[in-house]
């Protein structure tokens, strides 16, 4: 499944023909995806303005006129094609490929852009694990999907006061506890490994050691949310954890799999200065799980 970087390079490449954009013509070449698409998708979006495109966890959010929003989520291997007056492109950087094949085309969104200009934006899904909700604005919290999803990791709302409640009295790893989306928002594998590495902690340690007698977080839970909130900047700044050769909107490609220090390194020595430890390889809940032995404590 796409991870939190990558969903949103998708959003960032989507956003100049989507924001702003008329829905003209909307082409369902199916009824469902994961799920059965909503009912009169086509009558209820078609002739409405899209007022902007943001993103909440792993979910593309659009909001349009009137009180509709658009929640997509791409699954295991859903992405967007755009198709307009320049030629055609692919917008985000994946872990793995994306399908280009016509007959995996499920969704086309036919738009006119803000500037006038004649597009087309068509979700493609050969798995069809992806899935598309209309949402009435005000109900957006309480909505099974959003209803109990925790801190955005992008932001100063990310912080070790923040996350210091559900961090206390927990005897559970902190893999765990940072992959719950209770408590932080679209956080995934690649990237909890990733924080944990540059905070020099163990995945093993037990959440509720970084919190202080009284509630408060210690210094090392305050340098945890930083480094969370550093290591999804740098990955969206890079474009996303793609592992494989992947354009983004604009022709560029996105690295940021030779930056990692932890995830998918077993065996190679530890980018920590001084330290002579190798990573390691274990498995958590099913997960792989990269980390130092020696310096992550």
């Amino acid at each position: 499944m796409p991870e939190l970087p990558e969903v949103e390079t998708v959003r960032r490449g989507l956003q100049p023909v989507l924001e702003g954009a008329r829905i003209t013509h909307l082409h369902l070449a199916r009824p469902d995806l994961r799920f059965a698409l909503p009912e009169r998708f086509a009558e209820r979006v078609t002739g409405r303005r899209i007022t902007a495109l943001g993103r909440r966890a792993k979910y593309l959010v659009a909001e349009m006129e009137g009180d509709l929003v658009l929640a997509m989520h791409l699954g295991m291997s859903g992405s967007f094609r755009i198709e307009g007056p320049e030629g055609e492109s692919l917008p985000g950087v994946f872990h793995h490929p994306r399908s280009t094949a016509r007959l995996h085309d499920h969704v086309r969104f036919d738009v006119t852009t803000g500037d006038g200009q004649p597009a087309a934006v068509i979700y493609n899904d050969p798995r069809r694990f992806g899935y598309m909700t209309l949402i009435a604005r005000a109900e957006m919290e309480t909505h099974p999907h959003f209803a109990g999803l925790g801190i955005e990791p992008t932001g100063n709302g990310l912080s070790g006061a923040a996350l210091a409640p559900a961090f206390a009295g927990r005897a559970a790893p902190l893999k765990a506890v940072l992959l719950d989306q209770r408590i932080i928002a679209g956080l995934g594998n690649i990237y909890v490994c990733e924080a944990l590495w540059r905070s020099r902690l163990s995945p093993r340690r037990a959440a509720g050691t970084l919190v202080k007698k009284g509630g408060r977080p210690s210094q090392r839970l305050d340098l945890l949310a930083l480094n969370i909130r550093e290591t999804i900047a740098d990955a969206i700044a890079a474009g996303g954890s793609s592992l494989r050769d992947y354009r983004q909107a604009d022709g560029s490609l996105g690295y940021f799999q030779h930056s990692f220090a932890a995830y998918d390194r077993e065996h190679e020595p530890c980018r920590h200065a001084g330290c002579r430890g190798v990573i390691r390889r274990i498995v958590q809940s099913g997960r792989s799980t990269f980390f130092c032995l020696v310096c992550q404590r």
